[in-house]
């Protein structure tokens, strides 16, 4: 079972327009209860191309520096996971919580 805050390579292809696109690390985010019953999950991708934007968390994942992109948030089916990489520290999962509530709340 896919579990919330584990990190899996992603096929995010096809894409249109300036979507994040290609294989790529992902965040689940979506919660276990979901990703136990559905056959889809919420994703935010990893990039390693630094941004100064409000909506993107630097990051530290196997040795490499990279950022998390909330404002590429999107739900795709499990067919497109391709390899379970591990689990994100536990201080960026708390972090990227409180960003997506951040971006996302009502004003």
């Amino acid at each position: 079972m896919v579990k919330r805050f584990e990190v899996w390579n992603i096929e995010l292809n096809p894409t249109a327009g300036s979507e994040i696109n290609k294989k790529r690390p992902c965040l689940i985010v979506s919660p276990d209860e979901a990703n136990k019953f559905l056959n889809t999950v919420v994703i935010v991708p990893m990039t390693n191309t630094i941004k100064p934007y409000p909506t993107r968390l630097n990051c530290h994942f196997k040795g490499k520096n990279g950022q998390l992109v909330v404002d590429q948030i999107r739900c795709v089916n499990k067919t497109r996971l391709i390899e379970n990489l591990g689990t994100m520290e536990e201080d960026i999962c708390k972090d990227i919580s409180a960003l997506i509530v951040e971006t996302f709340k009502y004003q």
